[in-house]
């Protein structure tokens, strides 16, 4: 089964799909491992990881070489980010041609000015509620399978209100997209009623230190939430570990302090399947 079918059948569960955010090969091929059964590439956590803020400064070509790794080295639909789809119809239509052709399972574009800033942070400018309409209808027409899932986001919240948001998401129902993220509301009260008002299949995201409190898996379940995605933990944590292991190589010369943190040697080995390939390699001498 393609992961395009398999993503859509996850979606269509009564069970909400958990989908914690990867960065690269390695952090895809963690979580792949750690069983969940779909991941979410986020475009924060590959602008930080080549060291640059999440203001829509990277390509899409730079993107897409990470979410080519991504792909390559899982076996799970990947839902990437496709920021503003990196300029007008024509680059949106370009941007999801190379998304299909990767091998992505779902993306979602949202309604920012471009280039973008992250959902969470303040100061956002939003194209029109039209101009996103064609952007939705051009992303589908480059598609060909139509077991493809696009995502509709809207960041209107934190720009022109509540009210405002709930009308642009059903807009973009109308316009083709099969799942529709509400980025950043506010309070609890908001989650539970773009829960209630939006009948299409519904995409959270959920992470500690955001502007969206913090719900229960189960809460959002009974809701009728399709999707929720965790972005930035697994990129936070490996920032925090690697923090602590250069203040001990700085401080020590060696991180022996914080060996009881670390993978072993052949663990690390194991991850990313050594064995698979040296056996490759002999079998083609």
């Amino acid at each position: 089964m393609s992961t395009t079918k398999k993503l859509k059948q996850l979606i269509q569960q009564k069970q909400i799909l958990l989908a914690p955010g990867v960065y690269d090969g390695l952090s895809a091929r963690l979580a792949e491992q750690a069983g969940f059964k779909a991941l979410y590439a986020t475009g924060g956590g590959i602008a930080r990881g080549a060291g640059f803020p999440d203001l829509g400064l990277l390509s899409s070509d730079e993107v897409a070489a990470q979410l080519r790794q991504i792909v390559e080295v899982t076996s799970i639909p990947i839902i990437a980010d496709a920021d503003t789809g990196y300029g007008n119809v024509l680059n949106v239509q370009r941007t999801f041609y190379k998304l299909e052709k990767i091998g992505i399972a779902g993306a979602h574009i949202e309604d920012q000015s471009f280039p973008k800033r992250c959902g969470h942070l303040d100061n956002k400018s939003l194209i029109s509620t039209e101009e996103m309409q064609e952007k939705l209808k051009a992303a589908r027409d480059v598609l060909t399978d139509d077991n493809f899932v696009l995502i509709a986001r809207t960041d209107a919240i934190g720009v022109e209100g509540f009210a405002a948001a709930m009308d642009r998401a059903e807009a973009y129902v109308e316009a083709g997209a099969d799942v529709l993220f509400i980025e950043a509301p506010q309070s609890v009260e908001q989650v539970r009623e773009i829960a209630q008002r939006i009948k299409a299949p519904k995409l959270i995201n959920m992470f500690f230190g955001g502007k969206t409190p913090m719900v229960p898996l189960e809460d959002l379940q009974s809701w009728g939430y399709s999707i929720m995605i965790v972005p930035s933990d697994l990129q936070r944590a490996a920032i925090f570990a690697m923090q602590q292991t250069l203040e001990a190589i700085k401080r020590d010369g060696n991180s022996q302090s914080v060996i009881d943190k670390m993978i072993t040697f052949n663990e690390r080995e194991k991850i990313v399947d050594t064995e698979k390939y040296l056996s490759l390699s002999d079998k083609f001498k």
